[in-house]
């Protein structure tokens, strides 16, 4: 794994921060990352690592721009608002880069104008392509301002002809100044506006809001890390407090007697239950609330669920939640990283609220990158033990003052 990769827009473009290193390289650089977060706690296994660390990431986002009279599709800065005209990347899935190529193409042949934040004027603003490695289908969302796309039929055409993997072609309307904004009014131009991902066995059907992760090689290694840590035989109550589109729900909804989502966004628990029909999985039922409000209901109606799974956002999870979770004292928490700072201080509340790290498993999901993935099982302490240390730190504080 020691090769070195070279991109001639690093520097540039900010997509990837240590392509300058080798993978080994940055493997340690993760792994001594992890072991300052969490490593007093307990013993960090080795970091999960890809055989081939390139070309991993199935969803991407270029921005258009016209240069003199041609027009570039490139990487988005949002430090400086500029675009960089990059016609290939380390990370992203050449697919993808394929059709993005293709998309910028047409652009330029059929003569699309370009949006002009100053004046608000021109239709292309920014494309997204995700991929499936599973099925082989391919989604393209063109973001456009609010002039009338009149050649919409002619570029569909064009775009499922050049690139026969396009199973669907979704146009989304920013109102906004916001750049690389998804939202506002949506109208599918070509397929049924979904593609389908698998992940550890289970079907998800991936809209252009969904959030899904771009790396399904160690996203499957996650999960299936993440129901190790669950141990589930069949019988146990789950609680996914940040369930999503229901991917990891759905997942341990095989081998649990009964498992709930909580999401806060309505759009991903819509998502979350057509994916559970999509599966076939009637065991598990997905509710739209904030996880720490649903978590202090649970305990005081006594419903402690065996298990609860977190997966939240690098902000880590919120302190009321935190406290919630530890008054509904679950068995077993599995708590799903993407951030070894947040990840430490959470990690360090529980602790403080009863519970001891059993194992911490750091996952590589963006090579190329400073940022780290991670599974941490958690276990209850035994209640003698949990009574013990409690008196023991009031006694420590009544000495200290």
């Amino acid at each position: 794994m020691s090769t070195n990769h070279t991109c001639k827009y690093f520097g540039k473009c900010g997509g990837c921060q240590t392509p300058n290193l080798t993978y080994d390289e940055q493997l340690s650089m993760k792994m001594r990352k992890m072991i300052s977060a969490v490593g007093k706690r307990c013993r960090v296994d080795e970091i999960v690592a890809m055989s081939d660390p390139t070309h991993y990431r199935t969803k991407i986002q270029a921005a258009f721009m016209r240069m003199g009279d041609s027009v570039q599709c490139g990487i988005y800065q949002s430090g400086s608002g500029r675009v960089i005209p990059a016609k290939s990347c380390l990370l992203e899935d050449e697919a993808a880069q394929k059709i993005r190529r293709t998309v910028e193409k047409l652009a330029h042949s059929m003569r699309l104008t370009v949006y002009n934040p100053k004046n608000g004027r021109g239709l292309l603003r920014h494309v997204m392509i995700r991929t499936s490695r599973a099925t082989g289908q391919a989604m393209v969302t063109l973001v456009t301002g609010t002039s009338p796309f009149t050649k919409a039929e002619a570029f569909v055409d064009a775009l499922v002809s050049a690139c026969p993997d396009v199973t669907t072609i979704v146009q989304s309307v920013n109102e906004t100044d916001i750049p690389l904004w998804l939202g506002g009014k949506q109208a599918v131009l070509f397929g049924d506006g979904v593609i389908e991902e698998q992940i550890c066995g289970a079907r998800f059907l991936v809209s252009p809001k969904a959030f899904l992760q771009v790396n399904p090689t160690q996203t499957e290694k996650l999960y299936s890390l993440a129901m190790e840590g669950a141990a589930l035989t069949g019988k146990e109550t789950v609680l996914d407090a940040y369930c999503g589109v229901g991917t990891m729900a759905i997942i341990a909804a095989k081998n649990a007697a009964k498992v709930t989502g909580v999401e806060i966004v309505e759009d991903a628990v819509a998502d979350a239950r057509r994916n559970a029909a999509l599966n076939g999985v009637k065991n598990a039922d997905f509710i739209a609330a904030d996880a720490a409000e649903y978590m202090q209901k649970l305990a005081r109606n006594k419903k402690t669920p065996d298990v609860v799974i977190l997966d939240p956002p690098r902000a880590g999870c919120e302190r009321k939640l935190l406290t919630a979770l530890t008054h509904l004292a679950p068995k077993r928490i599995v708590y799903v990283s993407c951030n070894p700072d947040t990840l430490g201080r959470d990690v360090n509340t529980l602790c403080k609220g009863g519970y001891k790290v059993t194992r911490v498993t750091p996952v590589d999901m963006f090579p190329f990158t400073t940022h780290i993935e991670s599974v941490v099982c958690l276990s209850r302490e035994k209640a003698d033990d949990y009574i013990r240390i409690s008196v023991q730190t009031k006694d420590l504080k009544t000495k200290a003052n």
